[in-house]
């Protein structure tokens, strides 16, 4: 793995409007990251913390509201249509779904072998070809090219994802949530495979899901998202060792342990998720956080580095016992 960054994100904003109203749905809130060439970056965090769109405005497939999107030193944001599909070749997307992503009209053949053709790479001869070699590389018998989507189970559909994904060759591959709708036994099939596959293609991944202990298995580094905003990233080693932020430990403390005798302390959120449309002033996690104080009210804290590589978004976190002893709630 190298140093250089392939992906470059500079607060990344993301509004939805909301019918019939002047209100937005703010579903991603000036974040900012970097992925290096050949790591993997989950990215975590609760259903609605605005994972996915994240994932999306980084493709295009949203428009980003503002920000920077940097592909190999270059914002992708506001390039022209012919450009940016062109660039698509080099990114690409695994969906969550794989039964709804597969479109049943068309055979596999036609799926995988559909981005040659909207790139004009090769003959139908050679299609078919790379096709097959790309069946056999997500571990599906080559001759059930001609078969059509409803007849393969889940995880078979989402390896055919998978190779539809690789057919372009691509540096980038966006992994949105591409195991949460497979049995436990096939997610670490799925993801035993793509980390086979990173070695062999050189590729870079940002694996977005809610499963921590899947995260844990295929990430070099983890981001953790909460409405909108990241509030933690660090190498996931140090994550799941020494969580600094609250909303990351209450997270860690709901894995299941496979060890009946082992008693974790659970942490228990208190309250719902606010709204994004009006999201809390100050720190966002405040109303459900167990150590906020009054000025969390008034400080919207940004990422600090509290350790070497360890950022968290905290103003209770010291960065070396993991939270001040503070226990005032905010109003």
């Amino acid at each position: 793995m190298t140093s250089a960054p392939l992906l470059q994100v500079r607060n990344l904003v993301k509004h939805f409007p909301v019918d019939n109203s002047d209100d937005v749905v703010q579903a991603v809130s000036d974040v900012s990251f970097d992925i290096i060439a050949g790591e993997t970056l989950g990215l975590v965090g609760e259903s609605g913390c605005g994972k996915s769109t994240v994932g999306r405005c980084l493709l295009r497939l949203h428009e980003p509201t503002s920000g920077e999107v940097i592909f190999e030193g270059r914002d992708i944001v506001g390039l022209p249509n012919r450009e940016m599909q062109a660039l698509r070749r080099q990114m690409q997307i695994i969906f969550q779904d794989p039964y709804a992503s597969l479109n049943p009209r068309l055979s596999i053949r036609s799926i995988i072998s559909e981005p040659l053709k909207i790139h004009n790479i090769g003959d139908k001869t050679t299609q078919h070809a790379k096709v097959e070699d790309l069946l056999a590389k997500v571990g599906l018998d080559p001759k059930y090219a001609d078969r059509y989507p409803h007849e393969f189970s889940g995880g078979q559909r989402q390896r055919i994802g998978i190779a539809r994904a690789l057919a372009l060759n691509p540096k980038l591959i966006i992994c949105d949530e591409p195991v949460s709708a497979l049995d436990v036994s096939v997610q670490a099939q799925v993801v035993n495979l793509l980390q086979e596959l990173q070695k062999e293609f050189g590729l870079t991944y940002l694996f977005i899901s809610h499963g921590l202990a899947v995260v844990e298995h295929i990430s070099d580094r983890v981001a953790v998202m909460y409405l909108g905003k990241i509030v933690e990233i660090c190498s996931a080693a140090e994550l799941y060792e020494n969580p600094l932020h609250p909303y990351t430990q209450a997270l860690l403390s709901a894995i299941p342990i496979p060890d009946p005798a082992f008693k974790r302390k659970r942490i228990v959120l208190k309250g719902d998720v606010p709204t994004p449309i009006n999201p809390p002033s100050g720190c966002r996690f405040r109303t459900r956080c167990p150590i906020a104080i009054d000025e969390c009210a008034a400080v919207d804290p940004e990422l600090r580095e509290l350790r070497p590589g360890h950022f968290a978004a905290c103003i209770q976190a010291d960065g070396y016992g993991n939270t001040k002893p503070e226990t005032n709630a905010a109003a």
